[in-house]
């Protein structure tokens, strides 16, 4: 009930893994993901144990395709399953047991796996493959478009619900205290990869470092648009105020909004967050 692709970045090292299902809170069952190590997505009656697993395999060194064949040999129930595993040089690997409901298969190339069953028919993982290898971005954005692709295709046989992306990368955790750079997840919803995408490009605006071409001067129209947006949202009452009362204005409301990872120097202010606050409902 379910399609997935796991991908790799070899310029950032980013892993990650996108995956769709007619299944509740699939997030908490298919993606596993350890940065420098690999990806993996277990679905098909999910044998979970593979996640871990197979990180720890991948750990060793061993590849993408014989960290398959070691996990699905020890496995009675194999014929069940469908894994999809990347690992961190870009080797990939697919399988889908032979007990798998039509249509059930995989498409494993360099940097990336993707695989699905109970699906409409096989367009919906060569629409993921294709997509994934013909779209320019980060690899959150490819994989997002590679889920939303594959649906458009056809998708799951047996409809919608549930959605989730995972990437990891070296302390890209909040803070830099763990690898999980992207963690997002919709439990159930009607449409699905269509919430994911938006909540990752929200997760963007929060988390994602300020482009240099978006760093503004606050001063001329946009201190003037700045003054009126403050005003606006209630953090501001005076109509002329000093520098000092305007970046205190403009801090209390970043933290206020969770923007600390686009806070600038005094005088600065990233134009997304601008953006946010004209776009905003007072």
């Amino acid at each position: 009930m379910t399609f997935s692709i796991v991908g790799f970045d070899p310029n950032t090292k980013e892993l990650g893994i996108a995956v769709q299902s007619k299944f509740i809170g699939v997030g908490a069952v298919v993606p596993w993901a350890k940065a420098g190590v690999g990806a993996v997505a277990t679905q098909s009656y999910a044998n979970t144990t593979y996640g871990p697993k197979g990180l720890e395999l991948m750990e060793q060194g061993i590849s993408a395709e014989e960290t398959i064949k070691l996990l699905t040999n020890e496995d009675e129930g194999k014929e069940y399953r469908q894994v999809g595993i990347v690992d961190s040089k870009g080797n990939a690997a697919t399988f889908t047991g032979k007990d798998c409901y039509d249509w059930a298969g995989g498409i494993a190339e360099e940097n990336f796996a993707a695989q699905g069953n109970i699906l409409v028919s096989e367009e919906t993982v060569q629409a993921m493959a294709d997509t994934f290898k013909n779209t320019e971005g980060t690899l959150a954005e490819r994989l997002l478009a590679a889920l939303d692709a594959g649906q458009e295709a056809g998708g799951d046989s047996r409809g919608k619900q549930s959605a989730s992306l995972l990437i990891v990368k070296e302390a890209g955790g909040y803070g830099g205290y763990n690898d999980r750079a992207i963690d997002l997840r919709v439990d159930d919803h009607p449409e699905p990869i269509k919430e994911l995408i938006r909540l990752h490009s929200l997760h963007q605006l929060y988390f994602a470092k300020t482009k240099p071409e978006n760093i503004l001067s606050i001063k001329g129209l946009v201190r003037n648009e700045l003054i009126e947006q403050l005003h606006r949202h209630q953090y501001l009452s005076e109509s002329n105020p000093t520098d000092e009362a305007l970046q205190q204005a403009l801090r209390t409301y970043i933290h206020t909004e969770n923007f600390e990872e686009r806070e600038l120097e005094q005088g600065k202010i990233d134009k997304e967050i601008l953006t946010y606050m004209q776009m905003k409902q007072a």
